[in-house]
């Protein structure tokens, strides 16, 4: 198990609690893309990370709570005259994001401590969760950091920390998933080293591309050009339209319709290396899973991409794009399941039992 070190009686309760905290984050992730597409986002204009637990109880903790909304821009520009009640709405999006962060906390800290105390994790599976909490804890900063660039001159958040906040969760998921997969002690994989090189490279891509989605989410870049396969009137645009903004590398992360473009063109790359990816692993006759792993990377990114084009066709309904953030998270998944066939591990008794190619592992 490549450096592991647990318990056997009590691995399956380890694996039982991570499974457990990896599709919260799942969870976590599709409520704050609800929380963002109903502009609830900075409902909630305080980060109080004890007290806030509790929602506004009576009339005047609600009317202190729309307040303190009023005294920021987006209401302002965007929100002037909304009712109390339509507040309401904006605010239970947001405080239910943050309570669902809380909880995730407790359920990643508490049974973590637990094993620790037990000496149910050691070696290196407890240094990787020690990591990922410290990725958790920084999240937490990271999500407020968001939330602060959005209440004192602009109407939004700034697309920079969205992204940045989407991409840190999705690499807690990532990392929670991949040190399950190493919980399960398998034979190590004869396969050639492309391969090898391939699934790495398509699970970097697929984290490229979640950056650029949220770009896309934080600009409202998916509310405009809205056609395919074509955008603003061609299938690739002018480079001044591209390239207006300056320095010229500001176009990559402020300019809609570049962000807009780098986002479906990372997707077709990200397609085709799939569909090469799992050609090879067929050619290679490789075995411990790499084959069905390979497709069912591609049927996922294909239905990812379908999804986004009806998305986008259809200016960003909500139920599509939602449908949209989770077959994003499906596909990460499978991608670090991919990745992680390749990764070097060991027996136990250190006994290298290599799977032939062809022969199932």
């Amino acid at each position: 198990m490549a450096g592991i070190s647990a318990k056997t009686s009590q691995l399956r309760a380890v694996r039982v609690w991570l499974l457990a905290v990896a599709a919260l984050i799942a969870l976590m992730v599709l409520v704050g893309g609800a929380t963002r597409l109903t502009e609830s986002g900075l409902s909630i204009v305080e980060w109080k990370p004890v007290t806030g637990t509790l929602p506004p109880l009576t009339e005047a903790q609600w009317t202190q709570a729309f307040e303190g909304y009023k005294a920021i821009p987006q209401y302002r520009e965007l929100n002037a005259g909304m009712t109390l009640d339509e507040f309401k709405t904006i605010f239970w999006w947001e405080w239910s994001h943050r309570l669902l962060g809380r909880f995730i906390g407790v359920a990643y800290l508490l049974p973590f401590l637990y094993f620790l105390w037990r000496g149910t994790v050691s070696g290196e599976l407890g240094r990787r969760l020690w990591f990922i909490f410290g990725l958790g804890a920084l999240q937490g900063a990271v999500g407020w950091w968001m939330v602060a660039s959005g209440l004192t001159q602009r109407v939004e958040v700034s697309q920079y920390r969205l992204a940045t906040h989407l991409v840190l969760a999705l690499l807690i998921f990532a990392a929670i998933v991949w040190t399950l997969r190493r919980l399960t002690e398998r034979p190590p994989l004869i396969a050639p080293v492309r391969l090898k090189i391939t699934s790495a490279v398509l699970l970097i891509l697929t984290f490229v591309q979640l950056y650029f989605g949220a770009l896309v989410a934080g600009l409202r870049a998916g509310k405009v050009f809205n056609t395919w396969p074509e955008i603003d009137g061609s299938l690739i645009p002018s480079a001044d339209r591209l390239w207006f903004e300056t320095p010229w590398w500001r176009n990559l992360f402020d300019n809609a319709l570049t962000v807009q473009f780098e986002h479906r063109m990372t997707a077709y790359l990200l397609f085709a290396l799939a569909i090469l990816h799992a050609v090879d692993a067929v050619r290679s006759r490789a075995g411990g899973g790499v084959i069905a792993g390979a497709w069912w990377l591609v049927a996922a990114i294909t239905l990812q991409a379908t999804l986004g084009i009806l998305t986008l066709l259809h200016q960003v309904p909500i139920d599509l794009a939602l449908t949209h953030q989770a077959v994003a998270i499906v596909v990460l998944t499978l991608a670090v399941l991919q990745a992680e066939r390749f990764a070097a591990r060991r027996t136990e008794r250190d006994q290298p039992n290599l799977v032939p190619a062809g022969q199932p592992g």
